[in-house]
């Protein structure tokens, strides 16, 4: 998880296997005389003069200079190297690389501080930018035995320090890998989804990281998040009460609830000019963290990349699940081990290319595992050519289908802030701290069937494959009787009743975890009313009037198999991992008062849709 976040962080195992970031990088046993790597931690000055934590492993019996791969984390440095490869990264070991890893500065061992979490690029004065460019420079003049290339990665927050040093690339940088990166703290991933506030999430990650210098542990008092953070009250209520102050970031949240300078300074990949360094950007389909970012940093680099230099990978992942075996979404078996393919045949061949000088260099823009026909699609431009965007229409008696309904029929339902739908199945559990939240977002829908607060529409089944290959949109004519409401929108594939055969050795229990009827997620998303004419300005609505909202469902490469049904679902709360609309329009939401919180009648009308780009 990410950083927590996931695998990748804290140290050089977490790369073998994901690990909490909360968690502590388990200390290996001292290595012996014929383990694959030396070890040796030292202290980079920056150009301020603040020196920061630096792990170096080279291995063991290289004959010739070899390059560097170099990982930046805010997660805590390996204590020692490991007695033997990591799977992980077992296919980039076998090409030689001296791996370096450093903790950022304010965290761990790294002097500097209080940890910001900024991606601000500053002219003047130091960056996450700086900071990699600095650190390349010390490295390419004193580490004995390297060939002067330098190639940088990580997953997630590791991935976003990779990312960010293109904005500001060293001439020795000469190819980059951000993996699970964010680019936007307003617009998605970590903090917000199209900015309303990731609750639960933020709390958790952002407390792990500012409320000491090294890792810190939330506790609660409650078995049940949805039931601890409903009565702890507004976000505002609870930073005041359980925060107090200890974690900046999320008291900043609160106090920038639209899209202002606070957030459009942080978005880095604005920098970002004309692409001169390959990148190999890596996207899981179902990330619950950050799913945007990888797709954002390619999109921004197709403006200038007349050497095509950078790609995009993508499969069915959760965060970071592309570096383990990679061989089910969640419950779901894929028949292959797609994680630790991309790690051979394409993260191993693109390192080797642009930094051993050897054969590898992609011959893609885009490489996707696309789930459903479960086989790797490698495409030679995205948005792939050739699609057809159908429009799949909500029909006002719980129907989908491809033909515009007449008429201006409505289905309603009432929103009530006090009982609000949850996220994933109770009781729900911390954040870090089980094995729930890294496959929620892959998790059968049929927990929300019988509540009257969320609407279900469902097509026939398919008499043939419906191949999905591109960017998915929502467009809904909705009203609210509030001056303030959320809308989320859910595509879903519905695996048919006979999928499996039942096994002869089940067990208590096994009946309802069959696959038999599964309601796959496919893409969901959530859209504020009060920022729908803007980001920059929330404005309240009009009650009862239909409107359009739109919402992205991103990038998406699936097949819906013959047999199987599309189901969308629309609800008005997405608890706790997004924070209660009031319903009632205040200037600020995160600091709501208890008689803010309203129910409202929501109407979902004829005319509302599902943009899918067919492809074939």
């Amino acid at each position: 998880m990410k950083h927590r976040h996931c695998v990748t962080a804290l140290a050089v195992l977490a790369l073998a296997t994901p690990l909490s970031a909360r968690q502590t990088a388990p200390a290996p046993a001292p290595p012996t005389a014929d383990a694959p790597f030396t070890y040796q931690k030292v202290m980079i000055a920056m150009r301020d003069g603040v020196r920061l934590e630096t792990v170096i492993m080279t291995p063991r019996g290289a004959t010739k200079p070899l390059p560097i791969l170099f990982q930046r984390t805010p997660y805590g440095m390996p204590g020692a190297a490991p007695r033997t490869v990591p799977a992980g990264w077992a296919a980039l070991a076998a090409d030689g690389y001296i791996l370096v890893f450093q903790s950022m500065r304010g965290r761990f061992g790294s002097e500097g501080g209080p940890f910001t979490l900024s991606t601000e690029l500053r002219d003047n004065g130091t960056d996450e930018a700086s900071d990699a460019y600095d650190s390349i420079d010390w490295l390419i003049g004193n580490l004995p035995g390297n060939n002067g290339r330098v190639g940088m990665w990580g997953v997630s927050y590791p991935g976003l320090a990779a990312g960010i040093a293109l904005a500001r690339p060293h001439p020795a940088l000469k190819a980059v890998s951000p993996q699970a990166p964010w680019t936007d703290y307003f617009m998605n991933d970590d903090l917000h989804r199209n900015g309303a506030m990731r609750l639960s999430y933020a709390y958790d990650w952002l407390y792990l990281l500012q409320a000491e210098k090294t890792n810190a542990e939330t506790r609660y008092d409650a078995y049940d998040m949805y039931d601890w953070f409903l009565k702890a009250g507004s976000p505002d209520e609870i930073e005041r009460t359980h925060l107090k102050g200890r974690v900046p970031l999320f008291r900043a949240m609160i106090e920038n609830p639209d899209y202002n300078q606070f957030w459009r300074r942080q978005v880095w990949t604005a920098r970002l000019g004309r692409t001169t360094v390959p990148t190999l950007n890596v996207a899981g389909l179902w990330d619950q963290e950050d799913p945007w970012g990888p797709w954002e940093i390619h999109r921004k680099q197709q403006q200038a990349d007349p050497q095509n230099l950078s790609v995009i990978v993508a499969g069915p992942w959760n965060h970071g699940g592309w570096r383990g075996k990679g061989d089910a979404l969640g419950r779901i078996p894929i028949g292959t081990d797609s994680g630790t393919q991309f790690q051979t045949q394409i993260e191993a061949p693109f390192f080797r290319h642009w930094l051993h000088g050897g054969a590898g260099k992609p011959a893609f823009e885009a490489a996707i595992f696309q789930s459903g026909s479960w086989a790797w699609k490698r495409y030679s431009t995205w948005p792939l050519k050739g699609t057809t965007a159908r429009k799949l229409y909500l029909n006002p008696d719980g129907s989908l289908g491809f033909t515009q309904p007449t008429g201006s029929a409505c289905r309603d339902y009432v929103s009530d802030p006090a009982n609000p739908v949850p996220y994933r199945q109770r009781p729900i559990s911390p954040t870090w701290g089980s094995p729930d939240w890294p496959n929620w977002e892959s998790e059968d829908q049929r927990f929300l069937q019988g509540r009257p607060d969320v609407l279900t529409y469902t097509s026939a089944p398919l008499d043939a494959d419906l191949t999905v290959t591109g960017r998915v949109a929502a467009t809904l004519m909705a009203s609210t009787s509030g001056t303030d409401s959320d809308f989320v929108v859910k595509l879903i594939d519905v695996f048919p009743h006979d999928y499996e055969k039942p096994s002869a050795s089940a067990k208590p229990g096994d009946y309802a975890r069959s696959l038999n009827g599964y309601q796959l997620p496919i893409a969901m998303e959530v859209r504020r009313g009060r920022l729908l004419d803007g980001f920059e300005a929330s404005k309240p609505l009009v009650p009862d009037q239909v409107r359009a909202w739109d919402l992205p469902l991103h990038d998406r490469d699936h097949v819906f198999k013959r047999g199987h049904r599309i189901m969308v679902q629309v609800q008005s709360s997405w608890f706790p991992v997004i924070d209660r609309n009031p319903q009632k329009f205040v200037t600020n939401p995160y600091k709501a008062q208890p008689g803010d919180y309203v129910k409202a009648t929501q109407r979902v009308c004829a005319g509302s849709f599902v943009s899918l780009p067919v492809a074939g």
